[in-house]
């Protein structure tokens, strides 16, 4: 699968190199540009970047007027960058848009949970239609999770768990990882909350259910 393109756009270099780091380990392809005007060059240069993560304060031409040209052209989606908590801007920003707003100093992980949840929701973060591993298939286009050919019935909550696991097969996931990629961060409980649905999930699962194993202190991994 090519690698999706994200254009970083901040004229403190290191910055740029912060958030380029996060990205490339998440397996995407980043341009970056310290300017207003050069994103718009590297933009139109480009015409399959995939997402904008955009900082409003900036020479030469604001993070505004980068994101009103864009918008002429395009509904890429734009995350935009401020280290100002002004109501106003935040409204201004959506009403031009803007399709995240995030104030400055954030968290890069945080960061990159945003942009993968953008990216999900405007269909261009797409995983195989059919997960499989084990003897358990997740058809993620109708929605659906069978085991060995028969369908088991999940929550939303629980299909999500199981596609992230079964995306993540093999790889140990601890509880603030697994909370933060399959709650996106809309959820202000505790991690226990993953436990319980762990639980539940291993018990509709049947037999299938030992596959995700416990990382004693850490949380859980999918093995087949």
């Amino acid at each position: 699968m090519n690698k999706l393109k994200i254009l970083v756009v901040d004229d403190e270099s290191r910055m740029r190199k912060l958030v380029k780091d996060f990205l490339v380990k998440q397996n995407y392809e980043v341009m970056e540009a310290g300017d207003g005007s050069e994103a718009l060059d590297i933009f139109f240069e480009n015409q399959d970047i995939a997402l904008i993560i955009l900082d409003v304060m900036m020479p030469r031409m604001d993070g505004w007027q980068v994101c009103r040209e864009v918008r002429n052209y395009s509904k890429v989606p734009i995350i935009m960058l401020t280290a100002r908590t002004d109501e106003r801007d935040e409204l201004q920003g959506f009403q031009l848009g803007v399709d995240e707003y995030i104030a400055k100093p954030f968290s890069p992980k945080i960061l990159v949970a945003r942009v993968e949840a953008i990216l999900r929701r405007t269909n261009q973060l797409t995983e195989d239609e059919v997960l499989s591993c084990g003897g358990i298939s997740i058809d993620q286009a109708a929605h659906v999770v069978t085991i060995d050919g028969k369908t088991v019935d999940l929550s939303f909550k629980e299909f999500e768990l199981l596609t992230y696991f079964m995306e993540n097969k093999g790889i140990a996931l601890s509880r603030e990882r697994i909370l933060n990629s399959v709650w996106n961060y809309d959820y202000f409980g505790d991690a226990r909350t993953i436990d319980t649905h762990v639980k539940k999930l291993r018990s509709k699962l049947g037999e299938k259910g030992d596959l995700i194993k416990t990382v004693w202190g850490m949380g859980y991994k999918l093995e087949a």
